[in-house]
């Protein structure tokens, strides 16, 4: 692998070269950025996935909706619709893309949508919606053509940016100096006993500029849900927490599932693990082999667990009677996060909320 990377050094450079230029004609006014008269709150990370935007952006959403009118605006990352869309509860992933329905899921009181420019986007939400005060923008660090108000910018707490390569060698969409555009920095998956030497440490390698705020976040699991509205919880009766199961088949399409992986293994005494890629499309056939790896598990106590992005993928018309003969022993488990002390959460939300009042 590294010898690989090595290879693909030079592309790297080259890549890198091309998204510098470009962040420099932003920064020059060559490509202006609009920014609105109202709060723009973007979050965002230097890498192409696995950070953990759409647990944030939650955050923000259960922080600000009892107050504020406020919209969440996303490209909609493989949707198979181009234009501008607001989502509604019959929105399906592939028109919208899974995080954007995972959160008008969560949330159907706020609004939803997805489009290709975000300064249109944005422009259209306000005329009809004229009530809106706030909008948040999902996986929006690199759209420069909006200037954001508030920048929040990712860093999984195992892959900081400062440790990372551009692409292909390395996962980063630009190179680390872009850090310099966030507002706050979070340093998230972080786990829940981090050391005051160890944020220190981690602190010195961001080396961040005397404007920019960091803080903590670690992730929290909720209870298991089932996937179909319909079922009941059936296998579950009795492994509250799945403590008791003998065997579980993980299902993931996200870019890390480590974290996940790492809270299952302490749950059950036999995990399996059937990985695709980021944001993957499922298909009948993908459905077929993991029934197939399902039914070729010998506990008689086992269910399916995935994540909770996947399953806005899962749960789409197409796969209702395939996922006939699963359906109750397929469970979705819901993410948040918070942050690592009550500190550091008083002092975000206080950032936040003083910034839109």
């Amino acid at each position: 692998m590294k010898n690989i990377r090595n290879l693909l050094y030079p592309l790297s450079l080259l890549h890198g070269a091309l998204v510098h230029l470009r962040n420099l004609l932003f920064d020059v006014g060559i490509i202006p950025s609009t920014q609105f008269d109202f709060p723009v709150i973007s979050v965002g990370n230097l890498p192409t996935g696995g950070t953990g935007k759409t647990p944030h952006v939650e955050y923000l959403i259960r922080l600000l909706k009892d107050n504020y009118k406020l919209a969440m605006l996303s490209r909609g990352y493989k949707r198979t619709t181009s234009e501008f869309v607001i989502a509604d509860g019959n929105s399906t992933a592939k028109q919208i893309g899974d995080e954007p329905k995972q959160i008008k899921n969560k949330f159907s009181e706020i609004v939803v949508a997805v489009a290709h420019s975000r300064v249109s986007g944005i422009n259209k939400l306000k005329i009809k919606f004229p009530e809106l005060k706030i909008i948040l923008l999902d996986d929006a660090f690199q759209h420069r053509y909006v200037k954001p108000n508030i920048s929040i910018l990712l860093t999984a707490y195992n892959n900081l940016f400062t440790d990372d390569e551009m692409l292909p060698s390395g996962n980063l969409r630009e190179f680390p100096s872009g850090a310099a555009r966030a507002d706050i920095i979070i340093i998230t998956k972080c786990p829940t006993n981090i050391s005051p030497l160890e944020k220190k440490f981690i602190l010195n390698k961001i080396n961040p500029l005397p404007h920019q705020k960091i803080y903590f976040s670690i992730i929290k699991y909720g209870e298991l849900i089932p996937l179909l509205n319909h079922q009941s919880v059936g296998n579950l009766q009795g492994f509250k927490n799945l403590e008791g199961l003998t065997s579980i088949l993980l299902l993931t399409g996200i870019a890390d599932a480590i974290p996940i992986k790492n809270y299952l293994t302490e749950k059950t005494k036999e995990l399996f693990h059937l990985s695709f890629p980021d944001h993957h499309n499922f298909s009948v056939l993908d459905i077929e082999t993991v029934k197939k790896k399902f039914d070729n598990i010998a506990a008689e106590n086992k269910i399916i667990i995935t994540t909770e992005k996947d399953a806005m993928r899962l749960i789409s018309p197409e796969f209702t009677s395939v996922l006939e003969s699963i359906k109750s022993s397929i469970y979705y488990l819901p993410i948040e996060i918070d942050f690592v002390s009550e500190e550091e959460q008083s002092n975000f939300n206080n950032q936040i909320l003083s910034y839109v009042r």
